[in-house]
């Protein structure tokens, strides 16, 4: 009986760990967007940021992004157990997040003039160049700005790893985002570190002798800032696929037209459907921004005028 009972127990750990595989891999493919855009947001965040302080302030937003998974695990679970709905409406508001912020970026890109200028790079060369300023302490608050927009990111992950994890038991769910969080921390942060000493290690290997070398460092240091060039632009529209995504599967009749369309396309019925989620994330976007910016000079318009 014993012995029945340890089989027993040991089968059902195995159904339950080849399920938590899939859901995970599941979770992993529709995360796979705002994990695009977080390391392009995280790469971006050590832009003219001095050589020897880059892996330092890598290292302490991926502490901050550890510490920021540790408070959003247990309470995505808490409100699933307590209030499932609530974890769609944040999955909305998530996917309202991205999609503004993606046609922040293109505005901020194309039309400037339209949105207030972002004075942030400027701040942080000309504290590069400023020996008086202390770098230690300017860098303290750039590493509370990106923690910042890691949770928010982070939060958005694990809502959308909840949601694919929806009908599993609460010790499938806990396994499921306790496994996300952990990869996508570490995968992130672990590229960003890659990325940002991509062009020290191009100019390491052109002074070594050997024609091969020279040339791979060559190679390495001519395609680091393409590479962030690359992600930055695979991060916005990440933003619009996966935002317009959650809001189109959140809005009944949007997700049914999206369908009607998409069907009509035969064999690019995928693309399609991709392409429509991207184009709704667009409009969503602007349309966001365009409110934020109007209320935004409402309301300074109204404190000057008061002042």
């Amino acid at each position: 009986m014993a012995g029945a009972s340890l089989l027993t127990l040991l089968d059902d750990i195995s159904v339950i760990l080849d399920d938590v595989s899939v859901m995970t891999k599941v979770a992993a493919k529709k995360t796979a967007g705002v994990l695009g855009d977080d390391l392009a947001l995280n790469a971006e965040q050590v832009t003219g940021v001095k050589a020897d302080r880059e892996l330092p302030v890598v290292w302490a937003v991926a502490k901050g992004s550890f510490v920021n998974k540790l408070i959003l695990v247990p309470a995505a679970l808490l409100i699933s157990t307590i209030y499932p709905p609530l974890v769609t409406l944040l999955l909305m508001c998530g996917g309202l997040f991205l999609a503004y912020e993606g046609a922040e970026k293109v505005i901020h890109k194309f039309w400037p003039q339209l949105l207030p200028h972002d004075e942030e790079q400027n701040a942080r060369r000309e504290a590069n160049a400023d020996e008086n300023v202390d770098l230690v302490a300017f860098e303290k608050e750039k590493i509370k700005g990106a923690v910042r927009t890691d949770f928010i990111l982070s939060a958005e992950i694990i809502v959308i790893a909840l949601g694919s994890a929806a009908g599993a038991t609460l010790l499938e769910k806990s396994l499921v985002l306790a496994i996300i969080a952990v990869a996508i921390t570490v995968g992130v942060y672990g590229l960003v570190a890659a990325i940002v000493r991509m062009d020290d290690l191009g100019l390491y290997l052109m002074k070594k002798p050997g024609n091969d070398k020279q040339k791979i460092g060559s190679f390495l240091l001519a395609a680091a800032p393409k590479l962030m060039k690359f992600l930055s632009i695979a991060g916005t529209i990440a933003m619009f696929l996966v935002g317009g995504g959650i809001l189109v599967h959140g809005i009944d009749f949007l997700h049914h037209e999206v369908e009607d369309i998409a069907h009509l396309t035969g064999v690019f019925e995928s693309v399609t459907t991709m392409l429509l989620n991207g184009l709704v994330g667009l409009i969503v976007g602007v349309i966001v921004v365009a409110i934020i910016t109007v209320i935004g000079k409402l309301l300074g318009n109204n404190g000057s005028t008061a002042h």
